[in-house]
């Protein structure tokens, strides 16, 4: 486990005033192709400068028994992402949380001149209400959904997905998304993967 720093002393990828910047956060246990494949998606169509993945030390929504070492996992994450765009961090075990609100106000703080993007699966905006304070995450940053494989319509369904409705930007407006004014919501259709970390671990276990 990585120690608990001060903020100011906390790594982090690369950056500078102006650019634009893609979260993209989640366990990656394991990463695989469908994690680089949205990845792609988001920085092209949004026109980002680079992409950040966020490999937490654990989502407080799941059950961390499976979970492998944050150190290990970020390795796997570089080698999967190979691309000179996408910075691979572990920032969030520095400063001692695995919520991505906190995350989010320190980076605001410490990269105030950064044009951010939080980047999320349609899988992911269907559970969006069960995260912590996430009409404050939803307040703070611009949004960009990527479609997944029968997600669609249950993630616009859902109670996050109805809220962010209203604040909707064009999909042919997409680049326009980083310097847009939160809340803003843009959902990415494109190419598909069928992949997911959960099933990835199932097929890894020993019968």
């Amino acid at each position: 486990m990585t120690d608990v720093v001060p903020p100011s002393l906390v790594r982090l990828p690369r950056f500078a005033p102006g650019m634009r910047i893609g979260l993209f956060g989640g366990t990656f246990n394991p990463s695989h192709q469908g994690h680089r494949l949205v990845s792609q998606l988001a920085l092209n169509r949004l026109g980002l400068d680079r992409l950040w993945w966020i490999v937490t030390p654990g989502n407080p929504l799941k059950e961390h028994s499976g979970l492998a070492p944050l150190e290990e996992r970020m390795e796997a994450a570089r080698a999967i992402a190979d691309d000179p765009r996408i910075d691979v961090t572990g920032f969030e075990a520095e400063l001692g949380s695995k919520f991505t609100v906190d995350a989010i106000s320190f980076l605001r703080r410490r990269c105030s001149q950064v044009q951010f993007v939080w980047i999320m699966g349609a899988d992911n905006l269907a559970n969006f209400h069960k995260w912590l304070r996430w009409e404050e995450i939803a307040e703070t940053l611009p949004i960009v959904v990527i479609d997944r494989p029968g997600s669609t319509l249950k993630a616009m369904n859902s109670r996050a997905g109805q809220l962010l409705a209203r604040h909707r930007l064009a999909e042919t407006d997409a680049r326009l998304l980083p310097g847009a004014q939160a809340p803003a919501f843009v959902f990415i259709h494109g190419p598909r993967s069928d992949l997911s970390s959960t099933q990835l671990r199932a097929q890894a276990k020993p019968d």
